[in-house]
C-alpha cells in the first residue's frame, strides 16, 4: 500500500496532468476562435455585413418566412395598459420640415420601370375614409426596451385592396387565396429619402400591420412619424418607418436602411 506522502504526489502528478489538459483546450479553442475570427474579416462584405454572417442572417430570414405562411396574431392589451409618455426612438427621415400639403406616392407594381401612370397620389382624408382599425401590443425595440402602445390608423390590407396594388396583376390583392399574385415585397420611404425600409408582403398583409394617423387617440405627434408611419407589431421598431413619402413593391428585395448597415432584413418577432 502507498503511503500517505506516495498519495501525495499521484494525485499531485494527477491534478498536473489535468490542468495540463485544460490549459492545452483552452487554448486550442482560443486559436480556433482566432482562426475563424481572422477568416471571416477576409471575406467579402455584402453590404455593410460580412458575407458569411449575412448568408446565417439571410438563412434565418428564410426560415421565418417559410413558417410565416399563419401568422399569429401579436398579444394585444387592454388601452387603459398603453403608456401616455411614448418613448421617441428615432429622428431618422423626419428632421426636414414637413411639407405644408403632405401627400403619399404610392408606386403601383410593374415589371419594366414604374412610368407616371403606375404612381398613384392619395392624401390623409383618403385615408381616413377606410375602415379605422386600433392596435395596442407590446412594441419592441432592437436598443432592448419595449412598452405597451396604442395606436390607431388603417389596415395595410384593406389600403391595398381599395387601391388595387401590391400585386401583378391589376386585381384586389388576397394573400390567403392568390398567394402566386401577389408581389414579394414592399419599400417604404420617407419624403426626404433619409429612410427607408423594405418589409416581407406577409408581413405587410398581416391584420395587425396598419398605415397609422393616431396615437393615444390623437393625430400623430411630429416626433411619431405625423401624419402618417407604419406600425407592424410582428417586426421590431427599425421597421416601424415614420413619416411615410412613397410606397412601392418589388419582386426583390427592396433597400433597407438597417439592412445595408448590417442588420437583419428579416428583423421579426
Amino acid at each position: 500500500m502507498m503511503n500517505n506522502s506516495e498519495k501525495d504526489k499521484e494525485f499531485n502528478k494527477i491534478v498536473r496532468r489535468k490542468t495540463v489538459f485544460s490549459f492545452a483546450v483552452f487554448f486550442f479553442f482560443i486559436l480556433c476562435a482566432f482562426g475563424i475570427y481572422k477568416w471571416i474579416i477576409s471575406q467579402p462584405r455584402d453590404e455593410k455585413a460580412y458575407a458569411p454572417f449575412r448568408k446565417v442572417m439571410n438563412f434565418n430570414a428564410n426560415v421565418f418566412a417559410r413558417g410565416y405562411n399563419n401568422p399569429s396574431l401579436s398579444k394585444e392589451f387592454p388601452k387603459s395598459l398603453a403608456t401616455k409618455k411614448v418613448r421617441f426612438n428615432g429622428s431618422y427621415g423626419i428632421k426636414s420640415p414637413l411639407d405644408s400639403v403632405w401627400m403619399l406616392k404610392v408606386v403601383k407594381f410593374s415589371s419594366l420601370s414604374p412610368m407616371p401612370s403606375d404612381t398613384i397620389i392619395v392624401t390623409l382624408d383618403d385615408i381616413k375614409k377606410l375602415p379605422k382599425t386600433e392596435v395596442v401590443f407590446n412594441f419592441k425595440c432592437i436598443e432592448g426596451w419595449s412598452q405597451i402602445t396604442w395606436w390607431g390608423g388603417v389596415r395595410f390590407s384593406d389600403f391595398a385592396k381599395k387601391y388595387k396594388i401590391a400585386t401583378h396583376s391589376n386585381q384586389s390583392p388576397d394573400i390567403k387565396n392568390n398567394p402566386d399574385d401577389m408581389v414579394n415585397y414592399c419599400g417604404l420611404i420617407t419624403p426626404d429619402g433619409e429612410y427607408y425600409v423594405g418589409i416581407d408582403m406577409p408581413s405587410m398583409m398581416h391584420p395587425q400591420t396598419i398605415l397609422c394617423y393616431e396615437m393615444n387617440g390623437q393625430p400623430l405627434p411630429m416626433n411619431q412619424g405625423a401624419p402618417l408611419r407604419l406600425i407592424i407589431p410582428v417586426k421590431y421598431g427599425i421597421k416601424h418607418i415614420k413619416r411615410i413619402g412613397t410606397i412601392f413593391f418589388s419582386d426583390t428585395q427592396p433597400p433597407d436602411y438597417w439592412g445595408v448597415r448590417g442588420y437583419d432584413y428579416f428583423a421579426g418577432l
